[in-house]
């Protein structure tokens, strides 16, 4: 029996998450396994993955065939380094100490490229919170000064009334002031009384 470790699908439609098992080759992708050995959850940043690290290397080094996928997992999570370095130390290449030492090295440097990879994530998303904040900001002043050019108008229309009837107000005086003059009676010199001298009477002849 050929055995394979490979992803097998479950949750409902677009937020799948995935079990990691051992199965035998010839069965259906979502059919009976032999052993399930982890989950890998794509749908958080960055994906998550529980493994059940000691029965994943025991798979692999019993022979076990591995899907693309879970081989990626499986390499990301040092099952096959660990393989590998098993496998220098029944070689005689070096001894458990230095291997288990090269491990641990190797897991506290992925620990920091995921935190660093992590706090990643965490500032994309802050600043993309903040980029959302000032864009809703720019938003509302746009709509405040929009409303402000829209009513300005009437204001500016309302000064402009008041003032041109100020000096048509103005301009009336004068125009009643001309019409009272024409108004009013002229005043002719007085006539002069002709005075006539009483003619002389002619001396009597």
């Amino acid at each position: 029996m050929a055995t394979k470790i490979r992803l097998q699908r479950q949750g409902r439609k677009r937020r799948a998450i995935y079990h990691i098992v051992a199965t035998d080759s010839r069965v259906k992708r979502d059919g009976a396994s032999i052993e399930r050995l982890g989950q890998y959850n794509p749908n958080t940043h960055p994906a998550t993955v529980n493994l059940d690290f000691d029965r994943a290397l025991y798979w692999v080094k019993v022979g076990a065939e591995m899907s693309d996928t879970a081989k990626t997992i499986l390499s990301n999570e040092g099952v096959l380094l660990r393989k590998h370095l098993d496998g220098g130390v029944a070689k005689g290449a070096f001894d458990e100490k230095a291997a288990d030492k090269k491990f641990e090295a190797w897991l506290e440097e992925k620990a920091k490229t995921s935190e660093n990879a992590a706090k990643a994530v965490a500032d994309k998303a802050e600043a993309a919170a903040k980029a959302a904040l000032a864009a809703e900001t720019k938003i509302k002043e746009e709509r405040a000064a929009a409303i402000l050019a829209k009513n300005s108008p009437l204001v500016e229309e309302t000064e402009e009334a008041a003032t041109e009837e100020a000096p048509a107000e103005e301009a009336e005086a004068p125009v009643e002031a001309a019409a009272t003059e024409e108004a009013a009676p002229v005043e002719e010199p007085a006539a002069e009384v002709a005075t006539e001298e009483p003619k002389e009477e002619k001396a009597a002849e």
